[in-house]
């Protein structure tokens, strides 16, 4: 009888193969967003550069779960995915609000759903980072009970035999 080592799944991980499509996705989407970033110069002052430097973390992040998948990479991944949603409300925040500034400092009147209006449509794209956060759910997707926490029982796939609301 052999022994597992403790950085060994105790099961098969059924959800694996969903699990490398949403890594896939999180690090073809932390590219396309690093690109974006550098093409827009967005790196005018401390705060622009923020999300450029958490998207060269998640790209060596994604690659390095993708290397070697032990529990310590896997917590690693989690907390930048966590910053991820954080810098994603954060940056809607911080550019909504540039975008407020700018509409009072053109129209000082201007107040309610009108300005609020204007500023979501502003220059500065207002929703954009929100991909930053959806970056971030979508990697915390990917290690949903993954089995190296060892927190949960396996996910199993459906066979065709299976009789649900059936005892077993």
């Amino acid at each position: 009888m052999t022994s597992s080592s403790p950085a060994a799944p105790r099961w098969p991980d059924a959800a694996a193969p969903l699990r490398r499509i949403l890594l896939a996705i999180v690090a073809v989407g932390a590219a396309g967003l690093e690109v974006e970033l550098l093409l827009l110069e967005h790196f005018e002052s401390p705060w622009q550069w923020a999300p450029l430097v958490l998207l060269g973390a998640v790209l060596a992040g994604t690659a390095a779960l993708a290397a070697r998948p032990g529990r310590g990479t896997i917590r690693a991944f989690q907390w930048l995915m966590v910053l991820c949603l954080a810098f994603g409300v954060l940056g809607v925040y911080l550019h909504y609000r540039g975008n407020v500034e700018f509409e009072l400092e053109e129209t000082p009147t201007r107040r309610g759903l009108a300005l609020f209006w204007e500023a979501i449509r502003g220059a500065t794209p207002a929703l954009a980072p929100g991909a930053l956060a959806q970056l971030g759910l979508v990697g915390l997707a990917s290690l949903f009970r993954h089995p190296m926490l060892g927190a949960s029982p396996p996910v199993r796939a459906l066979r065709a035999d299976d009789h649900f609301g059936d005892t077993p």
